[in-house]
């Protein structure tokens, strides 16, 4: 009985003229409760049930059952995303945060109110009050002894058979996306889902969830380019941060010997389907602990994600399988940039003038202070990191290109660090802290000399921080987690735009 018809594109109404006639019914319904002294869009009514709790709990009985048994009553509500109107008899079905609920409406019962839901619209959000039935082709539906209106709505949804075509008005009119498209909606339960588990799984091993300044007088933590703006009072430029790092190692050093924060960072740079300017980090810090920790940590982590919230390790993403049962790949940074570049000489891997020729063949581009370290990050970001598309841990990053982590005891122009890759994206970035005073300070040195020579991702000089770490900070390891990549990879989506509930975008009107 509730079978929709196909509905055609031909002979529909322009838009502006639906939302004007919806808007003359607005009016004489403005007028009507005037008349009757009550508000137009009520806020007294309350549901009592939601759509996928009336299916767990009576989805399966049969239609001999409802009459067999005592009536069930009910109060719903939610937008009507469908409406039959047959004569004496109508249906429609209704849509709440859990999914739909059919209502069946009889011009014997409601009278004037069923006169009334004829004028109504696909969009109204409407409340039904009834009893609990199946109809003959078995569909749970209430059978409604009253119907109100409680919001009208003057703008039309997208056609239910071509829904939102065009992505950029998906992004920009996400609230309309999310009435109409169940996908969109599970994509961000998925995602907050996926953070309860993180927060979850780090509470359970004695971590502590704090907050650090959004706003910095002097931006730090990762190589990146910061937003700039203006604080009036204090008549001084400032930064939004493009990472936590510097503050959470700070609380490290006051003892929180396991600290962790979710929140926003920025990046004023390039828009792309893995880059936002505003994006979501996991980062955390735990002392008495080194970069072989983390990793073993972030592999439990994304097991734990696929059982918990997903309750599989066997995944999809953009049509390749993925399976994270099996064992994570792990290889340093020189043995990937070995095995994709090409002609690549492992043996004059630390040869400047070798790398500056290898660049200068592919087409690389880089700066005269750049050193052997920087220009094999360059090779590796050409020819190297596009090809871990199962989980691949890649470590021993250059010290040129890690101011912050720790050298390694045996080989200092390597550091303590990796980072974590799926289908061709870093996701995660840990390392072994640098806590040697003297030693960071050189390396904040060498990052302003970066800065001068025209780097406008390199470090500033943090003189506080520094200082920080002269207290003592105990030997610790750090770990980053792009959230909206792993949500993008956990809900096979292929933007990061679709898993940003309201990404940038640029003005409709440029």
């Amino acid at each position: 009985m509730s079978d929709e018809p196909k509905n055609s594109q031909e002979g529909k109404p322009q838009e502006g003229q639906i939302i004007a006639e919806r808007r003359a019914k607005l009016t004489a319904l403005r007028e009507q409760a005037k008349a009757a002294g009550k508000p137009a869009f009520p806020n007294d009514y309350r549901r009592d049930v939601l759509a996928t709790h009336l299916s767990a709990e009576y989805g399966d009985k049969p239609a001999e059952w409802f009459d067999a048994n005592p009536p069930v009553r009910l109060h719903v509500a939610g937008r009507m995303m469908f409406q039959r109107i047959m004569g004496k008899a109508s249906f429609a079905k209704l849509q709440d945060r859990t999914g739909q609920i059919q209502i069946f409406l009889q011009r014997d019962a409601l009278g004037e109110s069923y006169d009334a839901f004829k004028k109504y619209d696909v969009g109204d959000i409407l409340a039904a009050t009834g009893t609990l039935f199946k109809t003959k082709t078995g569909e749970l539906s209430v059978r409604v002894e009253e119907l109100r209106m409680l919001t009208k709505s003057l703008r039309p949804l997208p056609d239910k058979w071509h829904g939102m075509a065009d992505v950029d008005t998906r992004y920009r009119q996400r609230y309309v996306d999310l009435i109409v498209n169940e996908q969109s909606r599970n994509v961000f339960y998925a995602r907050t889902r996926i953070l309860k588990y993180l927060r979850d799984f780090l509470d359970s091993m004695d971590f502590l969830e704090v907050e650090t300044p959004m706003l910095q007088s002097i931006p730090g933590g990762a190589a990146a380019r910061p937003f700039r703006t203006h604080h009036n009072a204090l008549d001084m430029d400032m930064f939004l941060r493009i990472a936590p790092e510097l503050f959470l190692k700070r609380l490290t050093v006051g003892g929180f010997e396991r600290v962790y924060e979710i929140n926003r960072n920025f990046r004023n740079e390039g828009v792309s389907t893995r880059h936002n300017p505003e994006f979501t980090m996991l980062e955390l810090y735990v002392a008495y602990a080194d970069y072989q920790d983390l990793i073993v940590m972030v592999e439990r982590a994304m097991q734990g994600i696929a059982d918990v919230v997903f309750g599989k390790r066997q995944f999809e993403y953009q049509g390749r399988p993925y399976d994270l049962d099996k064992p994570f790949t792990r290889l340093t940074v020189l043995e990937a940039v070995a095995a994709h570049t090409p002609g690549f000489d492992a043996s004059r891997a630390r040869d400047v003038a070798y790398l500056r020729e290898l660049c200068t063949a592919s087409g690389i581009k880089f700066r005269p202070s750049d050193g052997a370290g920087k220009l094999q990050i360059e090779l590796f970001e050409k020819f190297a990191e596009h090809n871990f598309m199962d989980p691949t841990f890649v470590y021993a990053y250059p010290t040129e290109v890690s101011p912050l982590s720790r050298a390694n005891d045996a080989d200092p122009f390597l550091t303590d660090r990796f980072e974590f890759f799926v289908a061709g994206r870093e996701l995660a970035n840990g390392f072994s802290e640098l806590n040697d005073a003297e030693d960071q300070a050189a390396r904040f040195r060498a990052q302003v000399e970066r800065k001068d020579a025209g780097d406008d991702e390199a470090m500033y000089y943090d003189a506080d921080y520094v200082r920080a770490l002269e207290y003592g900070m105990p030997p610790t390891a750090g770990l980053g987690v792009g959230i909206d990549r792993l949500v993008m990879f956990f809900t096979d989506a292929p933007s990061i735009r679709d898993v940003l509930l309201f990404p940038h975008m640029r003005p409709e009107n440029l």
